[in-house]
């Protein structure tokens, strides 16, 4: 007799998990179950159909219930909710969402793929009509006629994950005045505080309205009001703050649950009952570096947990690492990756670390389109074992995460980085990559060939008057510098050391720290022991103050703010 295997839920968990099934095993039994009307659709393409970069919402579904039977065999049932898993039985209790009707049906095998539920906080006005989640097909379609029918033109996002931000982005592209309102005082989270002001730049000059450090209270005719009572005008709000694992099933089949929140499930992502396994946004996985539960709601890992949880009901050996959180996301005109850990989670981990933050040319600046690339590397203290990056730039940021990220997974340090032998023309890259660079500079940082300090800490600096030293060429010092800054370019430097004090810390920058670094390196050799090279140097500074000197009303460190 045939083996019934059943998956609850398609998109890229359970759908996947089908198609590899049907590969390994050509006469099991094999039947999805959607509650809604679509089993396999692009759910990182939804926001796109906002501004018609996807110009019809049909073709965001990439399979339908035909084409599965047709190519794979696979009897797909829309329309179908499974509202109870019974273990004892090996049975599931489904419900047609159109009739009513219930009935049961029979598995050796289960696979739940049930996704995340948006998360809605209990606030006044939550319910109204113009509140829109976007988890599917039917939400981006009701958002959008919503739009249009009800002519919006100012529209509120809460929550500045991924979703959020390209929801504001298309938005934005579609013609809707938009806030983008975030509790955290940051979007991205992901992304370590310093390298995200890029981010809130970017924002800010497409025309998005950022509140940060200020959640959402309440949702009234007209506006949103946030936590500090602030008003904003909005005749529509799109609920992105985030999503929780869909854990009802699975609970109520006694299904154990993990420390955070998600499926319990081991390494071949059976749950707690051998026969039931669960994949994607609702179970707990493990982090490859820190040995931590966690959950990561990305689609690669949802297709890869499919892939081991259907070998694995094959019969098919595979092993389990854990995962490392590799993403991307396009913001307006700037590329955001990243991937392994952050400061944040680094120090979470009590992993001893530090980081190069560097900024260099994606590709020769002779070349038309060449751009600055943002770039930060962790990596541990004293092994030099590389832990994450992150990259935001016009060009491929993705492109050097990639590389960071296949090194991780092979336990490489910056000495491999250093030695890495990668692509190399002048329209796409620079003869040293700046994932090389970032290598060159972390070793000279780890073996204490100079001192650097953050972009973070040079407020302070300005403000305890200390003394810095601008080593950029005097037009360059007239056109923008820090209040306090002396102008001792690196072409006269050596003339000019005695204006240099030895007895009290020395701060050197340029505009993205190289000149200062072969300024450092040529004092010290000249006995000075003080030095600290200001990482991200006056560029870096600029990109760092202005977001939140304009957000708080601050008053600026710099005289003018330099982005080029």
């Amino acid at each position: 007799m045939n083996r019934r295997i059943l998956v609850i839920g398609g998109v890229a968990g359970g759908a996947s998990a089908a198609a590899r099934i049907r590969r390994l095993d050509e006469m099991a039994d094999i039947t999805i179950f959607e509650r809604g009307p679509h089993v396999s659709f692009s759910n990182c393409c939804l926001p796109y159909y906002l501004s018609r970069t996807v110009a019809e919402a049909q073709r965001l579904i990439m399979m339908t219930p035909e084409r599965f039977k047709k190519q794979y065999n696979i009897d797909v049932r829309t329309q179908s909710e499974v509202t109870a898993v019974n273990p004892q039985k090996k049975t599931v209790t489904v419900r047609k969402t159109d009739t009513g009707e219930e009935y049961e049906e029979a598995y050796d095998k289960l696979v739940l793929s049930p996704g995340g539920a948006p998360i809605l906080p209990k606030i006044e006005g939550i319910d109204r009509e113009n509140v829109f989640t976007v988890r599917n097909v039917v939400d981006i379609q009701k958002l959008d006629e919503y739009l249009q029918t009800h002519e919006v033109q100012d529209v509120a996002v809460i929550g500045g994950g991924f979703i959020g931000c390209e929801v504001a982005e298309n938005l934005i592209h579609a013609g809707r005045k938009t806030a983008l309102i975030e509790a955290a005082d940051q979007i991205m989270a992901p992304f370590d505080y310093d390298m995200v002001q890029t981010l809130h730049k970017e924002m800010m000059d497409h025309g998005v309205e950022l509140i940060l450090n200020d959640g959402i209270a309440a949702i009234r005719e007209g506006e949103v009001e946030t936590a500090s009572g602030r008003r904003v005008p909005a005749q529509a709000v799109v609920m992105a703050i985030g999503v929780r694992p869909e854990t009802t099933l699975a609970r109520a089949a006694g299904l154990e649950i993990g420390e955070t929140g998600g499926i319990k499930v081991n390494g071949n992502y059976q749950t707690s009952d051998p026969d039931i396994y669960a994949v994607g946004d609702a179970v707990e996985v493990r982090n490859e570096q820190t040995g931590k539960a966690m959950r990561l709601a990305l689609a690669w890992p949802a297709q890869m947990e499919a892939r081991a949880a259907a070998d694995h009901i094959c019969g098919v050996d595979s092993r389990e690492l854990g995962f490392i959180g590799s993403s991307v996301v396009r913001i307006f005109d700037l590329y955001a990756a990243s991937t392994g850990l952050s400061e944040k989670s680094a120090k979470a981990a009590g992993i001893a670390y530090d980081f190069v933050y560097l900024l260099a040319n994606d590709r020769v600046a002779l070349m038309p389109g060449n751009s600055v690339m943002f770039f930060k590397l962790l990596f541990e203290v004293p092994s030099g074992k590389i832990l994450g990056a992150q990259a935001i730039g016009k060009g491929a940021a993705d492109r050097r995460v990639d590389i960071i990220a296949a090194l991780i997974k092979m336990h490489g340090t910056l000495e491999d980085l250093k030695d890495l032998e990668l692509c190399y023309a002048p329209v796409v890259s620079t003869a040293k990559d700046v994932t090389n660079m970032a290598a060159l500079v972390g070793l000279n940082i780890l073996h204490g060939r100079f001192r650097q300090v953050k972009v973070s800490e040079v407020r302070s600096l300005v403000e305890s008057d200390a003394c810095i030293i601008d080593v950029r060429e005097p037009n360059e010092f007239a056109a923008g510098h820090l209040k306090n800054a002396v102008n001792i370019p690196l072409s006269q430097l050596r003339q000019r050391t005695d204006e240099i004090p030895h007895d009290v810390p020395v701060y050197l920058h340029c505009r993205s720290s190289q000149r200062s670094y072969n300024a450092i390196m040529a004092l010290q050799q000249r006995g000075f022991d003080n030095l600290y090279n200001i990482s991200g140097s006056f560029l870096g500074i600029s990109l760092y103050e202005y977001p939140q000197d304009t957000l708080q009303g601050r008053e600026p460190i710099v005289t003018a703010y330099n982005f080029k």
